[in-house]
């Protein structure tokens, strides 16, 4: 091929062609991975080329009436010698058109918004519903209640046989003879009593029972949280209804999901519902026109893009923010090769020299270039969950956090209100003569007098014995 020019059509696809920095005057360049294959192989033997862009923007398709579009039409009315870009290896296509060896290896992914972390300060609290949260709370009041009752039964059981205080029941429970004190006994971790132990030990017993519960539930609640529920198959996509998902309408993806969506020998019933969602309306709700929409439609969500798997991965790797993921099956029987008219001279040519850049290696430092392997977005950021684990986050206790302050402000309230209400009892209660109040270690005392006649106001006196 020494000497010979042949004319190429391409087509703009991320990274296989992309439009090299233009300088007025000159002709347009390009740059990519195709375009680095076909510099390697014109290097090596010796032909030069000339590069245009396919009118209609179209890989290549049969239409109804027979004819095709695209680039694989340009090769079939010899309008073009070669087809270079991310073109795939069809069946259909190798019936009108030859191609060479695959240069890179075809899959089908699925690209998505990164799910979002959604906060919720009352997390620690989704172990229950909101229905056993409800009936434990009114557990409280109901145990309380029936201590109060069994103690005061029991204190007048033992008042009238054995002469015992009324509040003071005979059977030494201190404290518990108010309302208020039995229901704080249910707060309480020990209880100093020998009766009731039936009741307290069916609280005891429940107590135990919820804490375990609770305990063992938010174990597995938090555990599944951590674990990401991204979609990474197409078994995952047909199953959910949040995300809608296409890909470019009569595409080698189209049709491909197509075959096997309407294959009757088909066993595995997930591409037939696929196909049922992408051929909707002709394919008008939810596919596109072109891979660059998919994508833009895929970064704004929820919306998952189905293309091409090296396409999406150089999309993902490219993105500014790092905001879409990357799934699918990497291991296909098909591929990328270069297309040329029907009954070509340079098909085994060029396939020959192909598997001679495998072997030597140069395919694979050429992919490294344009998919590297690290970089500032991660592809594999959804692939599995933290099998290390991670610890809690400020957000996850926010919300005990939030009701340990609010305690703290009403139990702030309940002590002012107590102390202005035991303050204005003891104005009202006061006594008329002369008491003494305290006596202080230092043998000091206050005595209060009050004037019935002069003022209502006290007068405080304070005296030292001698």
């Amino acid at each position: 091929m020494q000497g010979v020019t042949v004319k190429v059509v391409t087509l703009l696809e991320d990274p296989f062609v992309m439009v090299a920095e233009n300088i007025l005057g000159q002709p347009k360049t390009y740059k990519g991975f195709s375009i680095d294959v076909l510099d390697a192989l014109a290097k090596i033997l010796g032909f030069k080329y000339e590069i245009y862009q396919v009118s209609d923007s179209k890989y290549g398709s049969q239409l109804p009436n027979g004819s095709w579009n695209g680039m694989i039409g340009d090769l079939i009315n010899k309008r073009a010698d070669l087809a270079v870009s991310a073109i795939t290896i069809t069946p259909e296509r190798e019936n009108v058109v030859d191609f060479s060896k695959r240069y890179l290896d075809y899959s089908v992914g699925i690209l998505l918004r990164k799910p979002e972390e959604k906060i919720n300060i009352f997390s620690l609290f989704a172990p229950f519903d909101l229905a056993v949260w409800a009936c434990i709370a009114a557990a409280i009041p109901v145990v309380g209640v029936l201590i109060f009752l069994l103690n005061r039964l029991q204190a007048l059981r033992s008042s009238a046989t054995q002469n015992a205080p009324q509040g003071q029941p005979a059977n030494g429970v201190v404290g518990s003879g108010s309302l208020q004190s039995a229901v704080w006994i249910v707060y309480g971790a020990f209880v100093h009593q020998v009766a009731l132990r039936i009741v307290m030990g069916s609280w005891w017993l429940f107590t135990l029972i919820v804490c375990s519960s609770y305990t063992a539930n938010l174990a597995a609640y938090l555990t599944v949280s951590r674990m990401d529920h991204a979609i990474r198959s197409f078994q995952d996509l047909a199953r959910q209804m949040e995300v809608d998902y296409g890909t470019v309408r009569d595409s080698a993806v189209y049709d491909y999901f197509r075959n096997k969506g309407t294959n009757p020998l088909e066993q595995d019933s997930t591409y037939a519902e696929l196909w049922r969602t992408l051929s909707r309306n002709n394919g008008q709700d939810f596919s596109v026109s072109s891979p660059s929409e998919g994508i833009r439609k895929a970064k704004k969500g929820p919306y998952a893009f189905l293309w091409d798997l090296a396409v999406l991965e150089y999309a993902a790797l490219t993105d500014d923010d790092c905001t879409i993921t990357v799934s699918g099956n990497r291991f296909s029987s098909k591929g990328y090769g270069i297309a040329m008219q029907h009954g070509s001279p340079y098909r085994d040519l060029f396939s020959q020299k192909i598997l001679e850049l495998q072997e030597k290696g140069d395919l694979d430092i050429m992919k490294q270039k344009w998919w590297p392997r690290t970089g500032r977005c991660d592809l594999n950021s959804h692939a599995s969950a933290h099998p290390d684990g991670r610890s809690l986050k400020l957000h996850s206790f926010a919300g005990v956090f939030c009701i340990l302050a609010a305690g703290l402000l009403l139990a702030c309230l309940v002590a002012g209100l107590e102390a202005w209400w035991k303050s204005h009892r003891c104005r009202e209660e006061a006594p008329k003569e002369v008491t003494q109040s305290r006596v202080h270690t230092e043998d000091t005392a206050t005595l209060y007098f009050k004037d019935p006649d002069t003022s209502p106001d006290l007068v405080e006196l304070q005296y030292t014995q001698l």
